[in-house]
């Protein structure tokens, strides 16, 4: 018999669904500005730096980055429990995929201001 889900299991997920909707708007919004307003479909490093320099580009940039990062490695929790690891192997992995999202989160922020201060 299958044991009923934790309230933060359900919370999990809700963030699952949140960031997922949230993946559409700012995902949308990046593949329109990087490969349907430019000439020839893609921006060369130089458009990119003109492109980054204009704070709310910048913001929304960082915001797509944050929330395709959380996404991701709660898709990968869910994967991972759905192989039904034991107790001590969920706090592992939870932690893992904490220290991975915040890694990826840390260096792609540390990564874009090194970006823009270029421009």
């Amino acid at each position: 018999m299958q044991e009923p889900k934790s309230s933060y299991s359900a919370l999990l997920w809700l963030g699952q669904v949140v960031t997922g909707i949230l993946l559409l708007f700012t995902l949308g919004l990046h593949m329109f500005a990087h490969h349907y307003v430019v000439e020839d479909g893609l921006r060369d490093f130089n458009q990119v730096l003109d492109y980054v320099s204009n704070p709310l580009i910048f913001v929304v940039e960082i915001v797509f980055l944050i929330v395709v990062s959380i996404h991701a490695m709660l898709g990968v929790r869910s994967i991972l429990f759905d192989l039904g690891p034991a107790e001590s192997m969920k706090k592992v992995i939870n932690w893992g995929v904490t220290v991975v999202g915040a890694g990826t989160i840390i260096y792609g922020i540390w990564l874009a201001l090194e970006i823009q201060a270029l421009s």
